[in-house]
């Protein structure tokens, strides 16, 4: 790749973000908004930090099997989720912070309004964090998450996914994506998803199957890389 195209701008494409009104999402009628948008100057302190140069990670910040243990391991297929977050030129983004979060295996969230019936897991808490590294690579090991209803139609179900956060060098460049599991015939029936138009933009939410970087007789692995923008972007859900 030249300089000149290095250093390339790629206007973002609009048509790429699903329309705020998609009434088969149903909580997309009462959140879309019924007037013109307006554009709110931002602030110095949205636009200078935070900085995470020196936060201080526990030692299992990003393993969940391990940080929220109560004497047990977790219930569930244990993975490794990793990737790299890159440019559009796939020029590495290092020591970036990336957050997850996730139901358990059952396919429940350990949060207060959560009610579906499945039980909470004593040993599985469902976030991490990790920066990535010089050469924008993160890892995580975690449980595969479980599908669960909700109150969308009759029988909806939402697919197996994690949350994913990308933290530029503000709060102002925070991304926020959900990922899916390579195989999973929910996706293709889930509200959320087939309200983004482009299947492209689908392809980018979905984790790969990466069996060389599985532990053999412990886990499989899935690799999930992160476009932060341009013509590979991934989907994400502030764009």
């Amino acid at each position: 790749m030249s300089d000149a195209d290095s250093r390339r701008f790629i206007i973002r494409d609009r048509n790429w973000h699903p329309k705020a009104l998609t009434p088969d999402y149903k909580t997309s009628i009462a959140r879309s908004p019924r007037q013109a948008l307006v554009s709110i100057p931002q602030s110095v302190s949205e636009t200078s930090g935070p900085d995470f140069s020196h936060l201080k990670f526990g030692q299992f910040d990003n393993d969940l099997l391990l940080n929220f243990n109560n004497g047990g391991l977790p219930v569930g297929e244990r993975i490794l989720l990793a990737g790299r977050v890159c440019d559009q030129y796939g020029k590495p983004i290092p020591h970036t912070l990336v957050e997850i979060w996730q139901a358990n295996a059952g396919g429940r969230y350990r949060h207060k309004n959560d009610r579906y019936l499945a039980p909470l897991d004593p040993n599985f808490g469902g976030v991490g964090r990790t920066l990535t590294d010089s050469q924008g690579y993160y890892s995580f090991r975690t449980v595969k998450p479980g599908p669960y209803p909700w109150r969308n139609g009759p029988n909806d179900w939402r697919p197996a996914h994690i949350h994913v956060s990308i933290s530029g060098p503000s709060i102002a460049t925070r991304l926020i994506t959900q990922l899916y599991f390579e195989g999973d015939p929910l996706i293709a029936m889930c509200p959320i998803v087939k309200s983004i138009a482009d299947p492209e933009a689908v392809q980018s939410l979905i984790a790969r199957l990466d069996m060389a970087a599985g532990n053999p007789m412990d886990c499989l692995a899935y690799r999930f890389d992160i476009v932060l923008r341009g013509q590979r972007k991934t989907h994400f859900e502030n764009c």
